[in-house]
């Protein structure tokens, strides 16, 4: 496993500690010219649980992996919380926000891999 798929093994690992739902990680890197390699999508229920998963992920990358984001984006309102790993870009959404934006549905031509919620 290259550093790329064990960072992103520890984004999933920061969102399920924190119940995040929907995970979906889109593939981005058999596509040319994009912004990084990976989108992982996730929501959660309430702007509360929205900042728990994004602290949670900032944690988990932090310990595992010794990386922090470049960037966090939309904690204020926490509708829509965006982070920056470089080559991973993270969105975690609330329910109404995932549903408006469908950003799985923007790169029709990445390999959409969907994580299975952890109850």
């Amino acid at each position: 496993m290259n550093e790329t798929q064990q960072l992103v093994k520890a984004i999933i690992e920061g969102i399920q500690e924190k119940k995040g739902k929907q995970i979906v990680v889109a593939d981005l890197t058999g596509i040319g010219d994009t912004i990084c390699q990976y989108f992982i999508i996730c929501q959660g229920n309430s702007p509360s649980q929205v900042e728990a998963i994004a602290d949670s992920i900032t944690e988990s990358t932090r310990k595992k992996e010794h990386v922090k984001p470049t960037a966090i984006d939309g904690l204020r309102n926490a509708e829509w919380v965006a982070m920056d790993y470089s080559n991973i870009i993270v969105h975690v959404f609330l329910p109404a926000a995932h549903d408006f934006y469908d950003i799985e549905h923007l790169w029709e031509d990445a390999k959409l891999t969907s994580i299975p919620d952890i109850d």
